[in-house]
């Protein structure tokens, strides 16, 4: 009897070890099984989720608390138009001639060797450059072509006199070139994977049925590579777009872009209790940066079909 029972025990137990398993595969998963996004998570709720709620709700009170349209009505004021206008224009500009110049150099590169010193060299400097902005980039190119500038003396000897020239400051011209200064290598870090998924054997597939150069691009590469393409300029719109600490430390008399609005709105010493203006106002970049990322994340999705196969 008692090996009977022993036999049963031992026959079940299998098939409730499984039932325990597939439950904490398939089901609710083991507790250390979330320990490790934890801090992810704590991150986004901190650090995005909660300032994004208190910039929307901001945005309909006063600054006494009570419920109020005139911050989303004050958008319509021409100051803020003419500073959007700006910063699309600027951040669309940026966007696809880095996008442009980015690719043609991250095709140079997906050319060369593989583990090549070049490769490795460019890699790591976009990656390098990317991420190079803020007061320090502004003083590069404050010492670089400011009126006193080092490259500034050296086109004066040459003839070509920038001393009075105030361009560096210009929405149009200085701030696009330090734009692109970070914009080109963002875009061969990004778009690097997507040229080098080309594969030889679509080339050599192409040539054997009497296709020519333009006809693989035209009819095979520029097509797989459009949704990459396409999706990495969205995303130098919005790194563009959404940039404040280099143009904040660059010009410092006049707010040209949004972002700078938005600041000037919180830290004016002359225009007091117009925080949630402020509000109102990266309420509308939010919105702007969040229709553009939604087209990208479609678009990356597409994109990833052909990354995969």
């Amino acid at each position: 009897m008692a090996g009977g029972d022993g036999l049963i025990v031992r026959g079940r137990t299998p098939m409730a070890t499984r039932s325990r398993t597939g439950r904490a595969l398939g089901g609710i998963k083991p507790s250390g099984a979330l320990a490790g996004v934890v801090p992810f998570f704590v991150y986004t709720t901190v650090f995005l989720i909660i300032p994004t709620l208190v910039v929307v709700i901001g945005a309909f009170l006063t600054p006494q608390g009570r419920p109020t349209m005139s911050n989303v009505s004050a958008l319509n004021q021409p100051v803020f138009l003419g500073a959007l206008k700006k910063s699309v224009l600027l951040s669309l500009a940026t966007a696809l001639i880095g996008a442009v110049v980015g690719g043609l150099l991250a095709y140079a590169i997906s050319t060369s060797k593989p583990n090549g010193l070049l490769k490795r060299f460019v890699t790591s400097l976009s990656g390098v450059l990317a991420q190079f902005g803020g007061v320090a980039l502004a003083f590069a190119f404050i010492a670089s072509f400011g009126m006193t500038g080092l490259l500034t003396g050296w086109l004066a000897k040459l003839g070509v006199d920038l001393t009075g020239s105030l361009w560096l400051y210009e929405w149009s011209k200085g701030l696009m070139l330090v734009y692109l200064y970070f914009q080109i290598p963002l875009m061969v870090i990004v778009f690097l994977p997507a040229v080098e998924g080309l594969r030889p054997q679509w080339r050599e597939a192409t040539e054997s049925l009497g296709g020519t150069t333009w006809t693989y691009w035209r009819k095979v590469a520029l097509p797989i590579l459009a949704p990459s393409f396409v999706g990495a300029t969205l995303l130098l719109f919005t790194n563009a777009f959404s940039a404040y600490a280099t143009v904040a430390a660059l010009i410092t008399q006049a707010s040209p872009l949004v972002p700078q609005q938005v600041a000037s709105t919180m830290s004016s010493d002359v225009i007091v209790g117009q925080e949630n203006v402020g509000k109102a106002m990266a309420m509308a970049m939010v919105v702007v940066v969040a229709i553009v990322m939604a087209i990208y994340a479609w678009i990356d999705k597409r994109a990833s079909r052909w990354l995969q196969r």
